[in-house]
């Protein structure tokens, strides 16, 4: 489809200035993937506008579920393409680095699509409770739903702190919900349902159900997409002769490898647990003056009766440490 025939877009040649800024390196690739893909929709968008906006109407009624899919993606103007993508840079940026990169674009599909359903089950319920069918005419486009989620769970991984809404201090466990209100207030063209449904969405993993099923569909072991603290990137878990992934469910795993106490993820993933395995590895080996023995869980136990030298050595490590 030809590409869009507009003047000067300011909004998007900020967006592109702010990336830049910041440096398409320092970006993790789930994020950076994601407003590459939104800016390419906006300046070649494959469908018209009123031909993705998702609503009650279009949606649900004609049955035209591909909505769904493509609504998040596209934007009515560039400014609405730069608040959006200025937004998901930041919140990106963290997230990524803390959940890793395939959890994160997990979440992000994911989001995507339950912020669009959110939103037709909200504006079913208004219609029937107001009468007013208008709210199912209702036809909303733009990646800001899914932000609002993404924005919930950034304040549950990074609780406290202060954030600043049109100047105003508020506690961060609170700005989606002031954000929501004075967003509507200041532009009353945006829609406050999409925006709540993102919320909902955000709420739904945090607080409800949606955490645990997505790790059940996706096999996952850890509690944060089965990727240790710190990891970033699309980097694999270190391997044995199992060739163990971080999607690998806990029934794949045999009973006698070793886990962490947690039983969350294999210690082979956690650069942390490694290192103090190997240190109470080297005390019992310097201990015992012998070569390794093949430890249990974690744990050395005794094949046999010490003998003097072994019990003196020990007694001399014990005082010495």
């Amino acid at each position: 489809m030809r590409s869009r025939q507009r003047g000067v877009n300011l909004g998007l040649l900020l967006l592109i200035s702010q990336l830049f800024r910041i440096g398409p390196s320092n970006v993790p690739p789930v994020t950076l993937a994601t407003l590459g893909l939104n800016i390419y929709l906006f300046l070649a968008p494959q469908k018209q506008l009123l031909d993705v906006c998702i609503s009650v109407q279009n949606a649900y009624i004609y049955k035209d579920w591909t909505r769904l899919i493509f609504s998040p993606f596209y934007h009515a103007d560039d400014w609405h393409l730069y608040f959006n993508m200025v937004s998901l840079l930041w919140k990106g940026i963290k997230l990524e680095r803390r959940l890793g990169s395939p959890w994160f674009a997990y979440i992000i599909g994911v989001f995507s699509l339950l912020t669009g359903v959110v939103y037709i089950m909200l504006e079913m319920v208004l219609t029937e409770f107001t009468k007013d069918r208008s709210y199912s005419r209702q036809c909303a486009v733009g990646f800001s739903g899914v932000l609002f989620a993404l924005k919930v769970i950034n304040n549950h991984y990074f609780p406290g702190g202060v954030a600043h809404v049109f100047g105003f201090p508020v506690a961060n466990k609170y700005a989606c919900w002031v954000e929501l209100v004075a967003i509507h207030l200041v532009s009353p063209g945006t829609s406050f349902v999409g925006h709540l449904a993102g919320i909902v969405v955000g709420l739904l993993y945090t607080k409800g159900p949606l955490k645990k099923i997505m790790k059940i569909c996706a096999g996952v072991v850890s509690s944060d997409g089965g990727y240790s603290r710190g990891y970033s990137g699309l980097r694999s878990l270190p391997r044995r002769s199992n060739a163990y992934n971080a999607y690998t469910p806990y029934n794949q795993y045999s009973p006698n490898n070793t886990y962490s106490a947690s039983n969350e993820a294999p210690v082979y993933g956690s650069g942390e647990e490694q290192y103090q395995a190997a240190i109470r590895a080297n005390l019992n080996d310097q201990g015992s003056g012998h070569a390794p023995r093949r430890s249990n869980y974690g744990f050395n136990i005794p094949t046999g009766p010490l003998t003097q030298e072994e019990i003196r050595q020990r007694r001399l490590n014990r005082f010495e440490g």
